[in-house]
């Protein structure tokens, strides 16, 4: 870990609770410099921060962008007085016992004007929920159902294996504005989405009977760890929204993560995440969507999937499909775009197509 101080040169841009700001360190570097404003205030011009610099540093996915942990406003000579007070009302704690803990209304809290209908709500109702492996699919698993239910509410519950902040998402705040995102819930230690949920089961009957949606989409937050090995990834998440999603009585649907351009062995076909995902990790049935493709293509994913013991514990649902009209939401996987891997994005469609037929 390492923290750097600095100090904002600019503002470049600023959504809902997130800010992107140019930054001069004191370690004489430049950068571009995240800050959640739930978590350290609004940054100004010339305010001196307090950066975590360590995924940079690292080469990590973050974007290139250090992180603020703390603000002194400009011309405040040393820190003193009350830096943010900014009470949620609720009492439950999101990043827990962290030095930047955070205050949240959950919905399902006794002080929530939601709690009397959650108290005893155990069920969601068949609800179809489409269990993600990555964030990059939830747009695309949106549009495709949007594109075949247009009034189908949606609701987007993020889980707390990858990036915390909603906010960080710039493909999500594009697929809200497009609406084809309805409601968000942050579930687990995730935060900042318009339900606050104390884990994944509730969020989902949350979403169901105070967001009143249709179906949900589950996924990790942008960011996805992974080491190498069979069970050491974010890709695990995938199977406990599996499970979840029976365990509240949904119906579940799985989204391929499939790649013939990706580099690396393990990704390429149907990448390993999704295989010990499917076999291992959940542990109720699902529908798995899976898209029609080139004669040659399809033939390796159906001999890989059968091949690893998929079709013993789950059913599939072939699907022809195509990608839906974006409206403009970006579309990007390791940047790589539909062309170039189009087989990963027709697979996140395909689970769109099929929560779709099940409305």
């Amino acid at each position: 870990m390492r923290l750097v101080w600095g100090t904002v040169v600019s503002e470049r841009s600023r959504r809902d609770a997130m800010q992107r700001l140019l930054v001069e360190l004191d370690d004489d570097t430049a950068g571009e410099a995240i800050a959640y404003t739930a978590l350290c205030g609004v940054c100004g011009t010339g305010d001196r921060v307090l950066l975590n610099t360590t995924a940079v540093d690292l080469g990590l996915g973050t974007g290139g962008a250090h992180l603020v942990v703390a603000r002194v406003p400009e011309g405040m000579r040393e820190p003193s007085g009350v830096a943010l007070d900014d009470p949620s009302g609720g009492h439950v704690m999101k990043l827990r016992y962290t030095p930047l803990q955070r205050d949240v209304m959950c919905v399902e809290a006794p002080e929530s004007p939601a709690h009397g209908a959650l108290e005893e709500a155990l069920d969601v109702d068949g609800m179809p929920v489409v269990c993600c492996s990555l964030h990059s699919h939830v747009p695309l698993v949106a549009a495709a159902i949007k594109e075949r239910r247009p009034k189908a509410r949606i609701a987007y519950l993020m889980t707390d294996q990858a990036s915390l902040p909603l906010a960080l998402s710039d493909v999500l705040a594009r697929a809200v504005d497009e609406r084809f995102v309805d409601l968000t819930v942050t579930c687990g230690q995730a935060f900042g989405g318009e339900l606050e949920a104390v884990n994944l089961h509730s969020g989902l009957v949350a979403a169901r009977l105070v967001g009143e949606a249709d179906v949900a989409i589950v996924a990790i937050g942008p960011g996805v760890v992974g080491t190498g090995t069979a069970l050491g990834h974010g890709g695990v998440a995938q199977g406990e929204a599996i499970n979840a999603a029976a365990a509240v009585g949904g119906r579940p649907i799985a989204t391929l993560r499939l790649s013939f351009a990706d580099a690396r062995e393990r990704h390429r076909g149907v990448s390993h995440h999704t295989i010990v995902t499917l076999t291992r990790v959940a542990l109720a049935s699902a529908l798995i969507a899976v898209p029609a493709l080139d004669p040659v293509l399809q033939g390796t994913v159906d001999h890989e999937l059968r091949a690893a013991g998929v079709w013993e514990r789950h059913e599939r649902a072939f699907v022809e499909c195509f990608l839906p009209d974006m409206c403009g939401v970006p579309l990007r996987t390791m940047g790589r775009g539909p062309d170039d891997d189009p087989a990963f994005f027709l697979a996140a469609s395909a689970g769109g197509a099929v929560a779709a037929g099940l409305l």
